[in-house]
């Protein structure tokens, strides 16, 4: 299953690390997604959900 939140949709994101001489190396951001049980539809599921949504309120747990 993929690293994103199925509530805001945060995802891996990708770009360059630059060493003091510029020179860029690929590299990856992962967000901080957890699996959480979740509420959707009056049901109990897990889902994977980004910290950020947790933190905000943004989702009932179960």
């Amino acid at each position: 299953m993929a690293r994103k939140c199925q509530v805001t949709g945060r995802k891996t994101t990708t770009g360059n690390t630059r060493s003091h001489a510029m020179n860029a190396n690929k590299r990856k951001w992962k967000s901080n997604v957890q699996k959480v049980r979740v509420m959707i539809d009056g049901k109990p599921q897990k889902v994977y959900v980004s910290a950020r949504a947790l933190k905000s309120g943004k989702i009932e747990r179960a």
